[in-house]
């Protein structure tokens, strides 16, 4: 089974990104975990439908590839990444090309307050949700606190929240499969 993730903070010791990590490294045995490189797609336009870039048309097949995804989303404004929302946009895009569709997805996120990232999670699932995603309601799986369950490089120490992370696994998986 191959699962995509996709992080949203383009930061290296991003708590997100940190988040995708201990996906990673808890991965179950028969599942490949492969994690997006958004950060060299160009912003959508409309214009370049005709003739996608190489690197959108390159995202967009991965996407595709997928049996299902994880998405790693930052809160920022109360919202997502712009670079996150553009990523959707280009692989979403042209009209009756979603690369997106019919995929299950889990979404997780982590910041330094309480809320862990969850008003950013409403606004991205209602966004997959149109792109006719199998969105995973439950768990919920948003960390607060973050900066007391990362290190200085980004990385997950709370073993809580790893614990946590199997239980996304098994959530993601059961739909996938």
């Amino acid at each position: 089974m191959k699962v995509v993730g996709i992080v949203g903070s383009l930061r290296k010791k991003s708590t997100n990104r940190g988040l995708m990590r201990a996906f990673e490294e808890l991965t179950p045995a028969d599942v490949n975990l492969e994690v997006a490189d958004i950060g060299s797609l160009p912003l959508y336009n409309a214009e370049m439908d005709d003739a996608y870039p190489e690197s959108a048309t390159a995202f967009k097949t991965l996407i595709e590839s997928a049996d299902a995804l994880i998405i790693a989303t930052p809160e920022y404004n109360r919202s997502v990444s712009g670079v996150l929302k553009n990523a959707i946009d280009v692989a979403s895009r042209p009209y009756k090309a979603n690369s997106f569709d019919g995929k299950p997805v889990l979404v997780v996120s982590t910041s330094p307050g309480g809320a862990g990232g969850a008003m950013a999670q409403y606004h991205l699932k209602q966004t997959l949700l149109h792109l006719n995603m199998k969105v995973l309601g439950q768990p919920e799986f948003w960390v607060g606190g973050g900066g007391e369950k990362f290190d200085e490089n980004g990385n997950l120490t709370d073993e809580k929240t790893k614990e946590f992370v199997k239980v996304g696994w098994d959530a993601l998986l059961k739909v996938a499969r």
